[in-house]
């Protein structure tokens, strides 16, 4: 694969994400999940995926739309606060790390005591676990597994940044619980959510996007802090059966289903992106054998061939809620979003780590 392929995908997958907006979709949320202006999850994902190029490369373009991205947010006033209006604050705490600058320090202090806090914060059901509280619905007594990406990552970074070891031994604490009641022991995968008031995995469909979150999360998640090593290893070893799983279901030319173990779902760029992501990282830092890399490759090739000629990445899925059957999943329809863009920037720059063009 040409470097010069690779870095003329990331220049125009990164310029694209940067004037997203909702070219006609309905949407049905109480904020939009498509426009770049707005604070969603979506967009939050999004601007991780720009700050790990701006690290990258030291683009300061990049990093000035991410300083204006946040100051205008701010002026106009923050969303209420929820498991998924969390997601921008891992991109905001790096800046709070690079700038110093005192107004993204009290946001992230404020919003970061508030996940702590057991009477006026971040919802807790059965085990403790976050509930996966969204915008205009607390969800009740439901975990899903976007929430480890969403809030957890930050919460992890906050412990580190605050000097505040209990965020992080929470962060360790929801990894574990998450997996415990959505990991499927049978076919290596996660089920999408759990339901505490009902005691089931709703439609225990196995997602892709949801697991590619797991997928691409724990190997950052393990850059953040160091780990004891019994849990090191025990997150590690969920992630490489969830990998040797994965290779099982690739397609023949690198991609994966929406419903990952239903070959009639449609391929899915996100979680595809996420899947070569998260296993060319674990390859290159030791955690999962060589053998892997091809199939990181695979992927990567992929989602190179579903990026525009304007860097617009196709056929990913909109915002998806949990669903009560694979039907549910099928029927998501097909939209760029921001997320596409973000997932696809990672792989992209994990790609070229590989090539040493990375610096």
């Amino acid at each position: 694969m040409k470097q010069e392929t690779i870095l003329s995908a990331i220049k125009r997958v990164s310029g694209a994400m940067k004037s997203m907006k909702n070219e006609g979709l309905d949407e049905i949320y109480p904020i939009g999940l498509i426009d770049i202006h707005l604070w969603e999850w979506p967009q939050g994902v999004g601007l991780y995926g720009m700050y790990q190029y701006y690290e990258e490369t030291k683009d300061a373009g990049t990093l000035q739309f991410l300083q204006d991205w946040f100051d205008a947010r701010l002026q106009e006033g923050l969303p209420e606060k929820n498991v998924n209006t969390c997601s921008p604050l891992l991109t905001l705490i790096s800046l709070c790390e690079l700038t110093g600058k005192e107004a993204y320090i009290q946001v992230c202090d404020e919003w970061s005591r508030w996940i702590m806090d057991p009477k006026n914060g971040l919802i807790r059901t059965g085990d403790q676990a976050f509930q996966h509280m969204i915008t205009g619905d607390a969800n009740d007594g439901q975990i899903l597994i976007d929430t480890l990406f969403m809030t957890v990552l930050f919460l992890t970074k906050a412990g580190v940044y605050f000097n505040r070891p209990e965020y992080v031994e929470e962060a360790k604490k929801q990894f574990l619980i998450h997996i415990k009641y959505l990991y499927d022991r049978h076919s290596g995968l996660f089920f999408h959510g759990w339901d505490f008031n009902g005691r089931h995995n709703y439609g225990a469909v196995r997602w892709g996007r949801g697991n590619g979150w797991y997928t691409c999360g724990i190997v950052d998640f393990l850059d953040m802090v160091p780990l004891e090593e019994g849990i090191k290893q025990y997150l590690l070893d969920t992630m490489r059966s969830q990998v040797q799983a994965l290779t099982s279901l690739q397609t023949e030319d690198g991609m994966w289903h929406t419903v990952l173990d239903d070959s009639s779902s449609y391929v899915e760029t996100s979680c595809t992106a996420a899947f070569g992501y998260g296993i060319l990282k674990a390859v290159r830092k030791g955690y999962l054998e060589q053998e892997y890399l091809p199939v990181g490759r695979k992927a990567l090739e992929a989602v190179l061939e579903r990026i525009d000629v304007n860097g617009v990445v196709q056929e990913v899925s909109y915002g998806t809620p949990v669903g009560n059957d694979a039907q549910f999943y099928k029927d998501i329809p097909i939209s760029p979003m921001t997320y596409g863009q973000a997932l696809t920037l990672l792989i992209l720059m994990e790609g070229l780590r590989y090539t040493g063009e990375a610096q």
